[in-house]
């Protein structure tokens, strides 16, 4: 059987709402472990008794289970092999490729003893039509990468142990990939690493992006994917890229450059963070940041002698665990102050997060913490650094980031 530990959350969700009348859509960047994890997921349904006859299980990345075959066709070649009477359980992976794949989603659900589970490795699988056709009876599993901590288990190191160089490890984590079939190659080398990277962002870019929506110029296309990545965590807006851009010689206007980043956002390449108004409270619609999925892109976005500070690098990877770990998540800012992170966590609490590599000096600790004592409010406030000796000020929690990232996360 597959190691399973690695996606535990993950799987604890799955059963969590297994027979219950919703449909589950596990969506992520393609190869960040969805059809392994429902892989996972049935093996250990057969573990429960669940008979091979009970199960079925379509990929649908595989031209032979689509072509020359409407979404009506495959719903009849899955109702002609229901078990009747007992709980039928129908995996349908990169269900997207299928045209009107929602009416095929559909018909199944309303079916009599069905748990459907799908996949899709684009945000546009919940779009419009599926959105509406399916509201309020569909729950959303988003995979990610590797967390830290999965990373750390994928190559068999104990994290228990306190002697550890925990910033060594971090660094080969944030250097090569966390996408789990990436981990699995750095025994041959960065170069194995980087052309995987390589194919599935060009497959990503090719098939998800430019083919569906039909960009001619993949030059601008690709300078832009750069400049964001370039800028993680920075404020970014549509005019301001197609500014830099134009200084550089490329003329791409700014509504164009607003469609490029909602196709890397939906392919799951970036992740966007909305602005909030700390003062007023309220979410603003301009200079957003923006965040990669797997920090391993850079290198191939980038380059090695990529420019960002590990500050940003470090950030990026806060990000990415506070969304592992059930947040909403904004950055906050008013009129004289910004804070990284502004958290909505699953059971509603407010949380605040300020992210810094090292508090090298007394101007550095003056301006970390006092970006969250400006907040005046009663919530939690914490500032994560990668000092082992952390310092409490003002009821503001300084904590160990490496400390932090293995803690226990929550999905």
């Amino acid at each position: 059987m597959r190691n399973y530990t690695l996606r535990k959350e993950y799987l604890t969700k799955l059963f969590a709402y297994k027979d219950q009348d919703l449909i589950k859509v596990v969506s992520g960047l393609r190869r960040s472990g969805k059809s392994t994890l429902l892989e996972i997921y049935r093996e250990q349904l057969k573990a429960q008794d669940i008979s091979d006859e009970q199960i079925q299980f379509y990929n649908f990345e595989l031209p032979e289970n689509y072509l020359d075959k409407s979404w009506s066709d495959i719903y009849f070649e899955i109702k002609g092999k229901l078990v009747n009477d007992q709980p039928n359980y129908i995996f349908l992976d990169e269900v997207q490729n299928i045209p009107q794949f929602e009416k095929l989603v559909d018909g199944l659900f309303v079916s009599e003893n069905t748990d459907v589970y799908i996949t899709g490795s684009n945000a546009f699988l919940l779009s419009s039509e599926l959105a509406t056709l399916l509201s309020g009876r569909y729950i959303e599993i988003s995979i990610l990468p590797f967390s830290f901590k999965e990373y750390l288990t994928a190559r068999k190191i104990d994290t228990e142990n306190k002697y550890l160089n925990f910033e060594v490890l971090f660094f080969d984590y944030v250097n090569e990939t966390s996408l789990p079939k990436g981990v699995e190659l750095r025994e041959g080398g960065f170069d194995k690493i980087i052309e995987y990277l390589d194919a599935i962002y060009t497959t990503i870019v090719e098939k998800d992006i430019t083919q569906r929506h039909q960009i001619n110029d993949k030059r601008a296309f690709a300078n832009m994917a750069k400049f964001v990545a370039n800028n993680i965590g920075s404020p970014l807006s549509p005019s301001n890229i197609s500014s830099v851009l134009k200084l550089d010689g490329q003329t791409i206007h700014h509504a164009t450059v607003e469609k490029y980043l909602e196709y890397l956002v939906s392919s799951f390449i970036f992740y966007k963070v909305n602005r909030f108004d700390l003062k007023g409270k309220k979410q603003l619609a301009t200079q957003e940041k923006y965040y990669l999925v797997d920090t391993g892109l850079m290198n191939l976005l980038v380059g090695k002698e990529r420019t960002t500070d590990r500050g940003h690098i470090l950030e990026n990877i806060v990000f990415l665990e506070l969304l592992r770990r059930g947040n909403k998540i904004w950055t906050g800012t008013s009129r004289n102050s910004e804070v990284d992170f502004v958290c909505k966590t699953p059971t509603g609490e407010i949380e605040y997060y300020q992210v810094a590599w090292q508090l090298s000096s007394e101007s550095t600790i003056n301006r970390e913490f006092s970006a969250l004592e400006k907040i005046n409010d009663n919530y939690p406030k914490f500032l994560l650094t990668t000092d082992s000796f952390t310092q409490d000020r003002n009821g503001i929690i300084h904590k160990n980031v490496f400390s932090w990232l293995l803690e226990n996360s929550v999905l």
